[in-house]
Order: C-alpha cells, then structure tokens, then sequence
C-alpha cells in the first residue's frame, strides 16, 4: 500500500475518499482517464459522482451521454443525495449524444460537429471537466476498427487542446478483455478497471487501479461498493500502524475475569473470545456491552442470523439486562443476515453505523459469520481492516469467533486471532456424564495474566467462574466438582469437630489443674495460719507465766527479782531451795 497522497495541481479529487487514497490523490488533471468494466458495475456512477465533486469545487463539468437519455441519468442519480436536480447548467451540464445506426451508417460519420457544440458549451460555462459515457456504443455503430481509432483519437486530442480532465466509460466482458478495443487503454493515461461479479450467491463489485502515467498507486484490488451517497471504495489505510495507545483499563463485566486480566481490558484494544456453539462467547459479549453502558458509554452490539430482540431476552434469563440501555440510547442493537449482501458491502454499513453513532465499545457477534469459502481471503483482508479502522478511532472492539474444535482451527476463520490484543478462548469438558464449559486465557498483550483454566457456569443468579480441582491429573468440574467441594466440606467440618473436642479437653484439664493448684494454696495459706498462730499462742502462754510468777512473788511479799536476774533464771536451772528450807 502506497502512502495517500493530498490532490495537488497535477491531480484532481474524484469526491470518492477512498479512490483518491488509491491513486494518490485522485485522478490527472488536464489528461484523460479510462474507466472500464462490465455492466452494473458502477462506471457511470463513478463518472457522475467526479463531476459533482468537481462542480463543488468550482469546477463545472459536461456529461456527454452515448447510451441513456440524460434526464434518466438525473433521475437516477438523485436518490445518491447529491442535490443533481437542483444544480445549475452553468456547473453541471448534459449533452445527449444519442445516435442512430442510420445516422452514422448514412454516410461519412465524425465526431466534428458534435465537438464543436461541446466545444462552445464548455467554453459557455468554463468547464474544466468532461465526461465521455457509454463511448463503445458510438464505436459499435462505426463497425469499422480504422474509424474507431480515428475518432478515439480525435477525442483524446480535443480532450489536450480543450485543457479539460475527461473521462471515458467503455464497457467490457471481463476485466482482462476489451474486446478489439484495447487500444483505449493503450490512449488513456489513466485506466481503472471496474469488476462485478456474482459468486456463491453474493454479489460483489470491486475496483484496480491498472494503469496510471507519471504518478505512484496502489495495484491491488478493493471492494467496491454503490450506496445511498453513491461509489464507496474501502481502501487498506496507511501502509504504517501509528495510532494512540491507552493505559486506561475497562471492565469486562465479570469481577473474576478482570481478576484474571489484571484489571480488565486496555481501552482501545481488540479483544477475541473464540469457542464452540454454546460455550457462552454471546454471553460474555452481552456482560461487555452492559458493563459499558453502566459506565455511561455509547455502545454498539452487532449480531448476526440472530434478531436483536431474542438476544436481549437470551441474555436476560442469565441475568444481564440490555433493554434498560436499549431505552435510553447508549446501546444501539444491529442484526443482520451474512448472506444478504456481500461481505465488502456489511463492513461498508458498519463503517456507516460506527461513523453515525460514535460508539465507545462494539460488540461484533460472531465475527466469523463474515467469513465465507469463496472469499475467505477477501473477508479476511476487510475485517482485518475494519478492524483497524476502529482501532484509529481509539474505539474498544470485542469480537466472538465461531470454532468447531481445537488445535490449529483456533487460528478462526477470520485469522483475526494474530490482531486480537487479548483472545480469550472457551471450551468444553465432558466427564461423567455431563458437559461443563471452561476458560482460559490464550494471550494478553502488554499486561499480566492468569494461565488458569476457569470453570464458567450460568445461572438465573448470573454468570460466575470457579476454580476447577485437579485429581490426579484430572480437572473436575460440574458434579465431580460439586462432589469433591462437598467431601472437602465435611472433611474440614471434621477437622474442626476434632479440633473442638481436644480444645474442650485441654480446658478440662487446664482447669483441673488449676483447682488443684488452688487446693495446694489454700492448704499452704492454713499451715501458715496454723505456724502463725502456733508462735502468737506460744509468745503469750511465755508472757503469761511471767505475769504468774510476779504475782505470786508480790502475794508472797518477796523481793521482785532484778530484770537480768529475772532472765538468767530462765537460762540457769533452779536451785535446791526446798532442801535447805527443809533444814
């Protein structure tokens, strides 16, 4: 892909973005470029539209008609919208060039006459351009190869001297024949070649710039499209990737999940779930949605083969509610058929639905219903570039992906998994008699993840994960699951049942302990009470007898022994006093 060139004063803009981003800036002023093509592919569509564009630019423009009737071909282009009906003949006018078979085979036929009057028209209205349409027709009428050429010629020659940037349509079976007129291409300085074509029931229109003198374009072939605002080319963009990253990160609508991701998606990433049918990739596409709607961001969800009212309804019975967003415009629901129109022609609407609603977040669902057999390599390279559009306009796109197994098939159909910022992917696991769904993690960019199959379930509660056990090298989900949690729970109940009862135990024995220990204390505190009271009762049994023995001796009228003598008496023994009184 070449890099887009801005129209300068070689070059002249066509009004079609994406073609002037294909021939560097539109097609060569002053020169004459050939347009050619099968019939309903869009050749005099693609000319009407360069000269409206040119009338716009105060460049007004003459239409000389070969084939149809000019007022038909106003008729026709005014449901394009580009206000034709209204525009003055000074800026754009119409010439019917009709001829007879019996004028031209009357005699000697040129185009002399009828260049003169154009001559005068565009000189009338300062024409800068001028359009050629249906020119084999006239060559047909001449049925002579000498004449065609001569005339051709004598076109392209006024076209020089006039300064004028034409356009010449010419109609052919195929995109590599023009029948015995090929010489055109060989005149033109420009040639692009338009191509439709009806393959596996789908129509298909596309556009390959073939020739183009003194300037730089693209060679490739790009999808084509005739809409409400007339050609549409869709081209790949600019061949460097130089867009805004953020570090900003967004929910996903599952607490677990952003557990998972280290704090949910970035904004602006590309994030793939790929799966099976029915392992809830449409799910977790409805948690994104909801979950940006709750943020207050504009969201687009796009689904395919399946109304967007069943939808809604599917994904209330698990909880998630989008009717609410629905109602008040932050969610905007497109359902459509694959096999309606071509897949060129639906990334073109979704190209025309982004640009109209400025979502923050789109939900695409499944994005592989865009690929087909027939084109894969096509849908492939549009999605891939559909893709990216988003990624410029810092828009964060979830995509689901149909797979029918696993291994090398998880590369999905669309091989938008090697562009996926994230790709989380979900399977089944069928064991004892049922089939449970798991998650994991294939890649996050940038950002730590978990590598940890997660068990997903749906309930009316809502949507959950659950760690999944390991048993002998074997993940248990489901009732297998259920049924280890539950003997894990009674276990640890009895864990905790034997470990009341010992810690009941010890308290007995802690207590008992201590009541000994309290019958020891108190028998210590008596035998000390008992000591205590032992030496007060023998201390004043002492000072009794003393007490005794002074009375005695005062009632005897004897002499009061002295307080020493008193003592030592205590420590001495007693004298025989009876013995000498008994003398």
């Amino acid at each position: 892909m070449i890099r887009p060139q801005q129209s300068n004063g070689q070059k002249v803009s066509t009004g079609i973005l994406g073609f002037d981003e294909i021939a560097g800036g539109g097609l060569p002023r002053g020169r004459t470029t050939l347009l050619v093509g099968g019939a309903g592919c869009g050749k005099t569509v693609f000319a009407l539209q360069s000269l409206v564009a040119g009338s716009r630019e105060k460049e007004p423009g003459v239409f000389v008609a070969f084939e149809e009737d000019a007022a038909q071909i106003v008729a026709n282009a005014v449901s394009f919208g580009w206000g034709i009906e209204g525009m003055s003949k000074k800026k754009l006018f119409f010439f019917d060039a009709r001829l007879s078979p019996e004028v031209v085979k009357a005699g000697q036929f040129d185009l002399v006459g009828m260049l003169a009057l154009l001559k005068a028209k565009v000189e009338e209205i300062g024409a800068k351009r001028i359009v050629f349409d249906g020119i084999d027709v006239l060559l047909g009428l001449l049925d002579d190869p000498a004449a065609e050429r001569r005339e051709i010629y004598r076109i392209r020659d006024w076209l020089v001297a006039m300064r004028l940037t034409g356009i010449i349509t010419q109609k052919a079976h195929s995109v590599d024949a023009g029948h015995h007129y090929d010489f055109l291409q060989f005149m033109a300085d420009c040639v692009v070649t338009l191509r439709h074509q009806v393959i596996d029931g789908a129509s298909h229109r596309s556009l390959r710039v073939t020739k183009y003198r003194g300037s730089s374009f693209s060679a490739d072939e790009y999808p084509l499209a005739l809409s409400a605002r007339g050609v549409d080319v869709t081209p790949r963009g600019p061949s460097e990737l130089v867009y805004r990253v953020s570090e900003e990160r967004i929910s996903s609508g599952l607490e677990r999940l952003d557990g998972m991701l280290d704090g949910g998606y970035y904004r602006g990433s590309n994030v793939l779930i790929s799966g099976a049918p029915g392992t809830a990739k449409s799910t977790l596409g409805g948690l994104f949605a909801e979950s940006a709607c709750k943020r207050g961001e504009r969201t687009l969800y796009v689904s395919f083969d399946e109304g967007a009212a069943q939808i809604v309804r599917n994904l209330r019975s698990v909880g998630i509610r989008l009717a609410p967003h629905q109602k008040s415009g932050l969610l905007k629901m497109f359902s459509t058929r694959t096999r309606t129109t071509s897949v060129d022609e639906q990334f073109r609407q979704l190209h025309e639905i982004v640009n109209d609603f400025a979502p923050r977040c789109v939900v695409i669902d499944p994005f592989s219903a865009l690929s087909t057999k027939a084109f894969r390599s096509s849908s492939v390279d549009t999605g891939q570039r559909f893709l990216d559009f988003l990624r410029r306009q810092e828009i964060t796109v979830l995509n689901t992906s149909l797979l029918d197994g696993l291994g090398a098939d998880e590369a999905t159909a669309t091989a938008i998994s090697t562009v996926a910022d994230t790709w989380i992917h979900l399977s089944y696991v069928a064991q004892d008699g049922e089939r449970n769904r798991a998650l994991t993690i294939v890649k996050s960019r940038g950002m730590a993840h978990s590598n940890q199959v997660r068990e997903l379930t749906l309930s009316a509660k809502g949507v959950s994960m659950t760690d999944v056990f390991i048993a002998q090298g074997k993940v248990l989900m489901g009732v297998a699951r259920w049924e280890r949690e539950q003997s894990e729970a009674v276990a640890t109940i009895r864990a905790q049942i034997e470990n009341e009862n010992k810690r009941l135990q010890l308290e007995v024995a802690q207590a008992e302990a201590a009541a000994r220990m309290e019958v020891v204390k108190r028998e210590m505190e008596a035998r000390r009470v008992e000591l205590a009271n032992l030496s007060d009762v023998t201390g004043a049994s002492a000072s009794r007898l003393d007490a005794q023995r002074n009375t005695l001796k005062r009632l005897r009228r004897a002499d009061s022994e002295p307080l020493g003598a008193a003592r030592s008496s205590k420590k001495s023994p007693p004298r025989a006093a009876s013995k000498r009184g008994g003398r």
